[in-house]
Parts: structure tokens; sequence; C-alpha cells
């Protein structure tokens, strides 16, 4: 088989591994359903940009299994978030590299996932590349999105400055208030 007959909804691992293909592909940020839920998609100022992809598969051989399929997968992506300091708009940008070895059963994933540093998952009829790179997103994504340094002052900062504008302009207000309250 060559690369272009690789589906990769339905990526037939042991055939693309043995065939030691590659695909390279472009996916609109929009059509991962999961990820899309956590992102900010209707803000003008961030037009999401499709997340790119390369997958390539080799037989490698691996300690303690044997010759078995192995997948490296590369994934570039422009996220549209909130900051969560600021409120306002920000692009995470994420590149990641993960390298998958394929087993046969459970016990042989469990087994090697304690001693090898690649994602050990067990070996099923078709692999859903768009899936599984969604997935590898997810877990990349910041649990506390926020800019380096706020393109803009935060709100907290602001309400505490008028409050002690405020108290500056009025240094007996407080003094007024428990007077009424005690009376």
């Amino acid at each position: 088989m060559r690369a272009r007959d690789f589906d990769p909804r339905r990526l037939d691992v042991p055939a693309f591994a043995k065939s030691a293909s590659g695909l390279v592909g472009e996916c609109p940020l929009p059509g991962f359903t999961r990820l899309s839920e956590l992102l900010v998609m209707s803000d003008a100022e961030l037009l999401p940009s499709p997340v790119r992809w390369s997958a390539e598969g080799r037989v490698s051989a691996v300690a303690g299994a044997g010759s078995q399929p192995t997948l490296r997968l590369r994934v570039e992506a422009a996220l549209p978030m909130r900051c969560q300091r600021c409120l306002n708009a920000l692009v995470v940008d994420l590149t990641l590299e993960r390298q998958f070895v394929f087993v046969a059963d459970e016990a042989a994933a469990e087994r090697l996932d304690e001693d090898d540093e690649h994602e050990v998952l067990v070996l099923t009829r078709e692999l859903d590349l768009h899936e599984l790179l969604e997935d590898e997103l997810l877990l990349d994504l910041p649990l506390v999105p926020r800019h380096a340094v706020c393109p803009q002052p935060l709100l907290a900062a602001q309400v505490a400055q008028a409050d002690d504008d405020a108290a500056a302009a009025h240094p007996f207000a407080a003094l007024a208030a428990l007077r009424r309250d005690a009376g």
C-alpha cells in the first residue's frame, strides 16, 4: 500500500507500520468536538487555524516485546483560549511529538508501559488518527491558560485602585457608615 491508500480515520496500523509509510494532513479546529468545547471559537480576533499533523509508521524492536508496530505523531496547533487572569483573548501554541508502540493485548501493554518511555497502546482493528490527535491535544492543554504578561491591567487591580481612590476622596465615609449603623 502507498501512503495515499491509508485512511487516517480508519488506519490499519500494522500495514501502515510494515510499509514504513507517512501521512501528513490538516484538520479544521471545529472538527475536534471535545477540544472545541474548551476553546473560544466565536472571538473575532482569534480566527482558528487548522491543526497540522504528520504520522510515520515503522516496525521497531521494543525491549521485552520483539518487533512491534510503532507510530510517530507530530502535531502543531494554535488554540484560541481565554486568559484566566485578565479574561482577554489568548492563543496557546502547542507542538507535540509522541511515539506510540502497539501491542497485542492489555497484559503486554501494562508490562511494557512500566518499562518503555513511549506511549503503549493496544492494537485495534482500525485506529482513528483524528481521535488520537484530539486526545493528545486535550492532554497537553494548560490547566489554567494565561498570558505571561497580560496586555491590560487586571480587573481586580482596577477595582482595588478605584476603592483606594474613593477612600482617599472621602476619608470619613467609613466612620459615617458606622455611625448610621449604630443609630
